[in-house]
């Protein structure tokens, strides 16, 4: 059976979002108006507004509220990513986009008409704890190390903990928490809190440097101390959260595929453009084996993370929550990438390695992306077990 391809509205939305990037957003890489975290919230909205009024805004929700087909979403996350503003301009960036898409396969109508919505019209960037210091030893690829512990207390819920890594937090208006609860079985069980923001009972402990800078309010540790939640804001049912993270999760490494997919081919147009300008020994750098190779090595690593993220969608849109194919393609997309990106600095010398062009922060926030969602190690290591498995249940009978 031939695998589903995008229809031709999700075709023709991608190339109106390529060209509202390439035309009205890219011009903006050179705004001034960013710290060393991130764009500013001001450049943000201003971008946003011209994606509002091109009708672009949030492309990969329909205006009833459903979402694209992941097939189709990778086409128009790839054309998002083009430049690393983007997916910022178009609301279609992390860790906003996955946790619209938690929240519109979970949350209540209530819940969704207070958090969701505000995120969908693109008015409120959210945040998603899970991650905890690790010099705590709280949690982090092992989301069973949570230190951060939900007690009820009446109509209300008090939550206290450490969380690492909460990627867009400073100036985020809403926020997923995740914290252990006691579901009386004495296991291991969590869940997931939806959470109005600011709050004086979480504070800004420091955003540490990272080497990415593409996301509003940085990285933030911070502290929740005391923190009280109406049962109402209860994302999903109690001690779910293990469950709802990965509903949340498989897509989400995905979508990270395909907005890196198009930052990669960015590099690799400007890369390009300039081996086939720039002179060198007496002829075009294009001609120079060793240049060449490289950049055709990256139209292979292009196309094979290409086909590797239209493998995972058709996977997630066929009802599966794609565990182990998110994890492949994530793994085969990420270093895939990488690749591309360090060779097109390769390529350009000096100039790869200088501001002159997006390429150098292309090139960090690639590197970046094989730590998001799961490092590589532990996404192999988790494969590594799946094969044990089911060497376990086909090969009982071998010597």
């Amino acid at each position: 059976m031939a695998a589903a391809r995008p229809d031709e509205d999700a075709v023709a939305l991608a190339a109106r979002v390529e060209a509202f990037v390439r035309e009205q957003i890219i011009p903006y890489e050179s705004d001034a108006r960013r710290d060393s975290h991130g764009p500013l919230d001001s450049l943000v909205a201003e971008m946003r507004d011209k994606a509002r009024a091109a009708g672009l805004l949030t492309p990969h929700i329909r205006a009833d509220g459903s979402h694209l087909s992941q097939r189709a979403t990778a086409r128009v996350l790839q054309a998002s990513g083009l430049s690393p503003l983007g997916p910022l301009a178009l609301n279609t960036a992390a860790p906003d986009e996955g946790n619209m898409l938690l929240l519109g396969s979970v949350a209540t109508a209530a819940q969704k008409a207070h958090f969701l919505a505000p995120m969908v019209a693109g008015n409120a960037r959210s945040a998603f704890l899970m991650t905890e210091p690790a010099a705590e030893g709280g949690a982090g690829s092992d989301p069973s190390m949570l230190q951060t512990v939900a007690v009820q207390q009446g109509d209300e819920w008090v939550i206290s903990g450490r969380k690492a890594f909460a990627t867009g937090f400073a100036g985020a208006k809403i926020a997923i928490i995740m914290a252990r609860t006691d579901d009386g079985s004495g296991g291991i069980a969590a869940t997931m809190f939806l959470v109005d923001l600011p709050d004086p009972a979480i504070r800004i402990d420091r955003i540490p440097h990272t080497i990415d800078s593409s996301m509003p309010g940085g990285h933030a540790i911070v502290t929740i101390d005391g923190l009280r939640v109406p049962v109402a804001n209860i994302l999903g049912e109690p001690h779910a959260g293990f469950k709802y993270a990965q509903v949340r999760l498989s897509p989400a490494r995905l979508s990270h595929c395909m907005r890196w997919l198009g930052s990669a081919m960015r590099a690799q147009e400007i890369a390009s453009n300039y081996a086939c300008r720039r002179e060198a020994f007496g002829k075009k750098l294009v001609d120079h084996e060793g240049v060449g190779f490289m950049l055709a090595e990256n139209l292979i690593d292009l196309k094979q993370a290409e086909l590797m993220i239209d493998w995972c969608a058709d996977v997630l849109d066929g009802g599966s929550l794609g565990t182990v194919e998110s994890s492949m393609a994530k793994v085969a997309v990420s270093e895939a990438l990488y690749r591309v990106a360090d060779r097109c600095i390769q390529v350009m010398g000096g100039t790869g390695v200088s501001g002159d062009t997006v390429v150098e922060q292309i090139f960090r926030e690639i590197r970046a992306f094989r730590i998001y969602d799961g490092p590589t190690e532990v996404h192999k290591w988790s494969l590594a077990k799946k094969i044990k498995r089911d060497h376990a249940r086909t090969d009982r009978h071998s010597a």
